[in-house]
């Protein structure tokens, strides 16, 4: 294979057989199970076992990201909400309409997290109307982490069964004899079909 074949094969923007994507989406969702509202887990569990400075520090450090979110929604809160479901849209009718892989395989990265952002911000609130500290703390941050894991894993079971699915109508197409997979007769490869 030479080079172009090879930059071509790592760009490929038929994402779901490209092993790129599930590479990315595997590091998406184990980065966002283990920072929760930007506090790593690991701060949370030395906490809970040792207490003390790193009680401290967990309620510093959640209390710093709390403030920064709440501030962010109270200020462009609407902005982002109208650009994110513009984003979201767009995505919806390039993938889905028009049958691009690459728009249909952000928009199953991106719906996700909007709502795990949905869930993380209502639960800044809650912390900060309650002034949770302590083991009160600890529970919701462990409560939006088992949050995010399980839009996580649905979000891989989804993505997954919508490659696969992807990926064999591809190859049943490409299996087709020539001049039988395109309506006017003439053989449709994956660039005209609109998977990259």
């Amino acid at each position: 294979m030479n080079w172009y074949g090879l930059l071509s094969e790592m760009i490929d923007l038929g994402s779901f057989s490209n092993l790129w994507f599930w590479i990315a989406l595997a590091v998406l969702w184990s980065t966002a199970s283990h920072w929760v509202l930007g506090v790593p887990y690991d701060l949370l569990q030395r906490a809970e076992r040792q207490g003390g400075q790193a009680e401290v520090d967990l309620e510093d450090l959640t209390r710093i990201y709390v403030n920064r979110l709440l501030y962010i929604s109270g200020v462009s809160g609407l902005w982002l909400v109208g650009f994110t479901c513009f984003v979201l849209t767009m995505l919806v009718i390039l993938g889905f309409g028009y049958d691009q892989q690459f728009a249909q395989a952000l928009f199953l990265m991106g719906f996700p997290l909007t709502l795990v952002s949905l869930f993380s911000l209502a639960t800044a609130r809650r912390i900060r109307e309650e002034g949770a500290t302590g083991a009160r703390l600890r529970r919701l941050l462990s409560r939006q982490r088992i949050k995010t894991q399980i839009i996580g894993m649905v979000s891989i079971v989804i993505t997954a069964f919508w490659g696969m699915s992807q990926n064999l109508s591809v190859r049943m197409l490409d299996g087709l004899p020539h001049g039988q997979n395109g309506t006017d007769g003439t053989y449709q490869t994956d660039h005209s079909r609109g998977r990259g």
